[in-house]
């Protein structure tokens, strides 16, 4: 089968990706499958971020990204994390959650407590509030100034009066 993220096609097979994940299985094997399921899209998804979903799929290993710089290096992780989740495939989302929670910084340890609380990953919201605790003022000042910081303040201001 092939399955298709933003225009760029991924061949797989249904049965890799059914014995790896149980929504693959739901999808591909389930009582609501379609009668063709040689070609399926998924929209929400980065290429980058699927080819590394793949790789684990049939490696069970992350794919070498020495290419790429920290910050890239951890976005990538945190979207792999969001889609070990949605497809339900724990051992992959544990060892995005190890990374990322060697990965904190004062930039962005508030996308990332959001991002663990988003997806249910308690050691990585542990070492956020770990992290956010050993904060002097200027790393305070750099949190309350990034990015997560203000899209947190304006679109869950209730996660801030947990932090």
């Amino acid at each position: 089968m092939v399955l298709e993220i933003q225009g760029e096609a991924f061949p797989a097979h249904k049965l890799v990706l059914a014995l790896r994940s149980p929504v693959f299985k739901a999808e591909l094997y389930g009582a609501m499958r379609e009668k063709d399921m040689s070609r399926i899209a998924i929209n929400d998804m980065q290429p980058v971020v699927f080819e590394a979903l793949l790789h684990f799929i049939y490696t069970d290993s992350l794919p070498a990204m020495d290419d790429l710089g920290r910050d890239d290096y951890r976005d990538i992780v945190g979207h792999l994390l969001v889609a070990a989740d949605r497809y339900a495939m724990d051992r992959l989302k544990i060892i995005c959650e190890n990374i990322l929670c060697k990965n904190i910084d004062a930039k962005t340890v508030v996308t990332t407590l959001a991002l663990a609380d988003w997806h249910h990953c308690g050691r990585l919201n542990d070492a956020c509030i770990r992290f956010i605790a050993t904060l002097d003022t200027r790393g305070m000042d750099d949190m309350m100034t990034s990015q997560g910081y203000v899209k947190l303040k304006a679109t869950c201001p209730l996660a801030l009066v947990e932090l």
